[in-house]
């Protein structure tokens, strides 16, 4: 895609434009007329065509007269967002994105963009920030093992030679030099979506290379270009702490298991407070260990690390915005296989808070590494609040499918500040419920609970087994510290085309917690 993506002052005449309009639109705003004398009237003609339709996601390219007041003037994207009673900034992401999309198709390196007529009383930073995040997740492809294969590689994906492609291009967005609001809006996003495709590009990368070890040299990277605190836990050092869960999971993984830490802290920060924690699942790849997955699922099993993703591109975007809050990040990571080294149904696992659970299932391994995440970063860093992001549950898939995550969030202050990020950034959530009848249904026998009960509401059965490891002694019930389990398993990766993402990894929770954190003084949370 493009190299770089940038924003500048409009220059004259433009060498293609782009204009945001709400469907029904039979005639040329006033807000467009000036582009439309540049397009030589284009645009009037084409809305005054019954056929023309600006629905939301559409994408129209208008080819001006050459030869008249349009001469240097070479196209005129019309990007449909919807009807105005049904308008959201959603649209206008998708709008951003397919603009991209289009530029790279025909290579244009500018486009001049007016959002006037659909803007109206929208706060322009708002719209801004979404047409920035359409920009930056459009300007992704994972192509890093496309191509032929080196040599002497045997086949290796990772030592393989890219094909050629195009020179690379950069793109600017020409606008107003008033619109001062928007432009912030979208340059921060841009900022952002390097963070939002740093996570789907370690979410992309394949089991045989993004191991644990892999991503703890992602995070000792990450923390050297940004500056962050970072520590990673071997698998001798995690004996030595009590971390039972994350040892079992890893136990016959290919590569040892790790717990990795990346903290910022902003220095001369006034008045520090304790920080928020936010915390990943990073399974590298998931068989589902001696409880196998069938065969037809488990090729997708590589995005079982996609919270953890999220967090380090989380603490990436932390650090790059050098925003004024103390966060860190602690993402357990462990490849789940099978061998004579892996953990067994039946066996009994003890955890870093002296927790214990027999194992019923090795397939509902996430939830045991984050029990060992989430009591030693609680323990060690104290924070005064803690967010978990991972593709825990299948059945949140069943329940709520791709259209938002499942969160669990006793706390209302926390929950209603984390859905004011949802709403702003357009990935959605929706509460679901933790209440003791769930950790009720996870008693065990022979230890103190067990990892997996019946079928009967498992997306909740996974948010009560995590509530045990909140607290210092998580037998005593609901956690009181400000919690929230976000269930993404539905949305980290997409089938399909959306019109905002194609197939493959999204980022999910990446804008979403990075505008938690922004706004949490300053909103009270």
């Amino acid at each position: 895609m493009y190299r770089q993506l940038m924003v500048r002052p409009v220059t004259a005449p433009p060498a293609a434009a782009a204009v945001l309009l709400f469907s029904k639109t039979s005639a040329v705003p006033p807000a467009y007329a000036p582009i439309d004398r540049l397009a030589g009237g284009a645009l009037a003609a084409a809305l005054a065509r019954t056929e023309f339709s600006a629905s939301r996601g559409s994408v129209s390219v208008l080819y001006p007269d050459q030869s008249g007041a349009a001469k240097g003037f070479e196209r005129l994207f019309v990007l449909g967002v919807g009807d105005v009673d049904k308008f959201t900034l959603e649209g206008v992401r998708i709008a951003a994105a397919k603009l991209l999309r289009a530029a790279w198709t025909s290579k244009v390196t500018s486009v001049r963009l007016d959002v006037a007529a659909i803007a109206g009383d929208a706060d322009l930073e708002a719209v801004g920030r979404a047409l920035g995040d359409g920009l930056a997740i459009a300007n992704f492809e994972f192509d890093a093992f496309k191509g032929t294969a080196a040599p002497g590689s045997a086949g290796s994906a990772s030592s393989g030679k890219k094909a050629a492609s195009p020179a690379p291009l950069d793109f600017t967005i020409e606008l107003d030099p008033s619109q001062k609001q928007l432009r912030a809006g979208i340059e921060r996003s841009l900022t952002l979506g390097d963070s939002v495709n740093l996570a789907r590009t370690l979410a992309a990368t394949p089991p045989n290379v993004a191991n644990p070890q892999y991503l703890a040299a992602k995070a000792r990277a990450i923390a050297k270009e940004t500056g962050l605190k970072c520590r990673v836990i071997e698998a001798s050092e995690a004996a030595k702490l009590g971390m039972g869960g994350l040892l079992a999971v890893g136990g016959a993984g290919s590569a040892p298991p790790v717990m990795i830490t990346l903290e910022h802290k902003p220095k001369g920060l006034k008045n520090a407070k304790a920080p928020v924690m936010v915390v990943g699942k990073a399974v590298t790849f998931d068989t589902g260990g001696y409880s196998i997955k069938p065969a037809d699922s488990m090729d997708r099993m590589k995005y079982d690390k996609c919270g953890g993703c999220a967090v380090l591109a989380i603490m990436h975007a932390v650090a790059t915005l050098d925003l004024p809050i103390h966060v860190v990040g602690v993402v357990p990571s462990a490849e789940n296989m099978i061998s004579e080294r892996a953990y067994r149904p039946g066996d009994i696992v003890r955890f870093f808070n002296g927790v214990t659970s027999e194992i019923t299932n090795t397939d509902a391994e996430g939830r045991v590494i984050l029990a060992d995440a989430l009591s030693w970063g609680i323990t060690t860093y104290k924070p005064r609040a803690v967010v978990d992001m991972a593709t825990l549950t299948g059945g949140v898939v069943v329940a709520l499918g791709s259209a938002c995550a499942g969160a669990f969030c006793p706390d209302p202050d926390l929950r209603s500040h984390l859905f004011d990020a949802a709403d702003d950034t357009g990935e959605r959530l929706w509460h679901l419920p933790l209440w003791d009848e769930y950790r009720q249904l996870i008693k065990g026998t022979h230890g103190d609970i067990v990892n997996a009960g019946t079928r009967e509401a498992s997306p909740c059965q996974g948010a009560a087994f995590l509530s045990y490891f909140i607290e210092p002694d998580g037998r005593e019930g609901i956690p009181t510290l400000p919690w929230a389990h976000l269930d993404i398993a539905g949305v980290a990766d997409v089938k399909g085309d959306t019109g905002l993402f194609p197939k493959g990894p999204t980022g999910f929770g990446v804008r979403l917690l990075v505008r938690a954190l922004e706004t949490w003084d300053a909103k009270g949370a």
